[in-house]
C-alpha cells in the first residue's frame, strides 16, 4: 500500500478499527524509523509543544502512558514532513498556529501556557467548529471529489493523526490494545533457523 492511498483512506476514517493489516504496519513503521530522541522536520519546537499538548488532552495519561508517551507529535511530524504535499502541510500548520490566536484572544496567552481547563474550552470550542463544517459539507463531498488526505477542519486531522499515531506505536499495541506484534508486517520469505540452533 502507497503512503498517499494510506493517507486518503485515513482522511474518510471516525475510528481506528477501519485500519487493514496493510495499513496499520505501514504507520506501524513509521513509528519504528523514528530517530532514538526527537529531530523535528516540519513542526518547530512551540508548535511541537503545542501539537503535544493537543494530543495529550485527546489521549492522556490514565493506568496506560498517553499520546506524549508515545511519541504521537513526532509521529506527525513525520507524516508531515514525508506523507504530505505541501498545500496540505502548509493547511495543517496554519490551523496549529490559529490555535494560538484563538487563546490569545480568549485568555491573553499561547495555548500551551493556559491551564488545562483553558485548554479544553479552546478544544470543546474546535470541536463544535469541526462537527458543524462536517455536517454542512458532507453531501457536497459525497458527490464532488474524494477527500483529500489533510483537508477539513484542523482538530479533525489532529484527532485522526493522534489516534492512528497512538495506536500504531508501540506502547498504544502492547499496553493499551494488549496486542503483540499482531500487526506486524508478514515477512514470507524470512529466513528459517535449523533446529538445532533454536535450543
Amino acid at each position: 500500500m502507497e503512503r498517499r492511498e494510506a493517507l486518503k483512506l485515513l482522511a474518510g476514517a471516525a475510528a481506528l478499527p477501519i485500519l487493514s493489516r496493510d495499513m496499520f504496519a505501514l504507520f506501524r513503521q513509521v513509528h519504528e524509523e523514528l530517530p532514538a530522541t526527537a529531530a523535528l522536520k516540519t513542526f518547530n519546537p512551540h508548535q511541537n509543544a503545542t501539537v503535544t499538548a493537543i494530543a495529550d488532552l485527546i489521549l492522556p495519561q490514565t493506568d496506560t502512558p498517553g499520546a506524549k508517551a508515545a511519541r504521537v507529535n513526532e509521529f506527525m511530524d513525520a507524516i508531515l514532513a514525508e506523507w504530505c504535499e505541501d498545500k496540505e502541510r502548509s493547511n495543517f500548520l496554519s490551523g496549529l498556529d490559529d490555535v494560538d490566536v484563538r487563546t490569545r484572544k480568549q485568555f491573553g496567552k499561547n495555548f500551551v501556557e493556559c491551564t488545562s481547563d483553558q485548554q479544553k474550552d479552546i478544544l470543546a470550542i474546535l470541536d463544535d467548529e469541526a462537527t458543524s463544517v462536517r455536517e454542512q459539507k458532507l453531501e457536497t463531498r459525497r458527490r464532488r471529489r474524494p477527500r483529500e488526505p489533510m483537508e477539513g477542519p484542523f482538530l479533525a486531522s489532529v484527532k485522526r493523526l493522534t489516534l492512528v499515531g497512538y495506536y500504531t506505536s508501540e506502547i498504544g499495541e502492547t499496553e493499551e490494545l494488549k496486542l503483540r506484534n499482531h500487526f506486524s508486517r508478514y515477512q514470507g520469505c524470512a529466513p528459517l533457523e535449523p533446529e538445532a540452533s533454536r535450543s
